[in-house]
């Protein structure tokens, strides 16, 4: 299994190891792990390290496909029943065994919801080899069909398995809670919606608590933290703000709602399929600040938020991609 240590993708490669009744072993790159997370995934599986760059990141092209070499080596080491991407490059390298990728996000996706336009020719590169690596694959995984329709509108990809990602319940509890507004994430990603809450934090008479890299003006930024005091933190918070404007599930809003906060999101087919109507939508700077205010006072919104999250088991997750792993 190929894990992307920069984002999300490594909690959901965790997860799904801790998940799998099965000798897995992880193929990680991006860069160095921190030592948090070796000694986390030493846990589940066997962890083989790396640095190399991931295809969504500048010019990286050179030292993907170096990395394919390095992962074709590993396979004739390893001889895996199934290679388990979570990127789409690699899809197309000589596998001996069949290959599941799985759909977490992509720039394409992510352009058109963010700037509202096609990806400039800069993306060119990218788009031909996802859509190799798309098409080479022998099954491919979303976990949401909104993902999956995006990945027909961007590759014209049909045919895609939807298997939701999960967070175990035991890592995550409500605590008494404060009022707070908490928001976590890359700041620096436009995706997440981050500004919206920085521009109406001011006139709200609340704490509103900013998790994660990058500058968050207006708001109390607390950089990026080891997960146990974001999970202390969330526990506490009776408000988790996720206004994004491109979210393909969001393990950090299932990681909220496992703790209790009621949810305060953008108003995206993705979340409305994970969240139903145990979130609250919102469209605009003015939805976002009415939202926030009536959440701090209704305890049941963060109730119900949690009756949902614990809907996504690691159980639900790892049975879906063995019913994958087996066709």
């Amino acid at each position: 299994m190929t894990a992307d240590t920069v984002g999300g993708v490594w909690t959901y490669c965790v997860e799904l190891a801790h998940a799998l009744d099965a000798e897995v072993h992880l193929a990680t790159m991006g860069r160095r792990m921190s030592d948090d997370q070796r000694s986390e995934a030493q846990v589940f599986a066997t962890v083989h390290e790396s640095d190399f760059p991931l295809e969504w990141q500048d010019d990286p092209w050179q030292g993907v496909d170096a990395a394919g070499v390095w992962l074709l080596g590993l396979e004739r080491e390893l001889q895996p029943d199934v290679v388990h991407l979570n990127g789409y490059a690699h899809a197309t390298l000589p596998w001996a065994a069949p290959t599941v990728v799985v759909a977490h996000s992509d720039v394409v996706s992510w352009w058109r919801a963010v700037h509202e336009a096609d990806a400039p020719p800069e993306w060119d590169e990218y788009r031909r080899r996802v859509t190799a690596g798309l098409r080479a694959a022998g099954c491919v995984v979303a976990p949401t069909r909104a993902v999956a329709h995006d990945l027909r509108a961007s590759y014209g990809v049909e045919g895609v398995t939807v298997v939701p990602n999960c967070r175990r319940a035991a890592l995550v509890r409500p605590g008494d809670k404060q009022r707070t507004v908490l928001a976590a994430g890359r700041l620096w990603d436009a995706a997440k919606g981050i500004d919206a809450l920085c521009r109406v934090a001011p006139s709200l008479d609340v704490r509103v608590a900013v998790a994660g890299e990058g500058a968050a003006p207006g708001v109390e930024a607390l950089g990026l933290l080891p997960f146990p005091e974001l999970a202390a933190l969330m526990a506490q918070a009776a408000v988790f703000a996720a206004p994004a404007r491109y979210e393909p599930f969001g393990l950090g809003i299932l990681e909220a709602g496992l703790a209790g906060c009621a949810l305060v999101l953008g108003d995206l087919a993705s979340l409305r399929e994970v969240w139903g109507d145990a979130a609250t939508y919102v469209q605009d700077d003015a939805s976002l600040a009415a939202a926030l205010v009536a959440a701090l006072d209704d305890p049941a919104r963060g109730a119900a938020a949690r009756e949902r999250a614990l809907t996504y088991t690691p159980e639900r997750t790892a049975a879906g991609y063995l019913e994958a792993y087996a066709a």
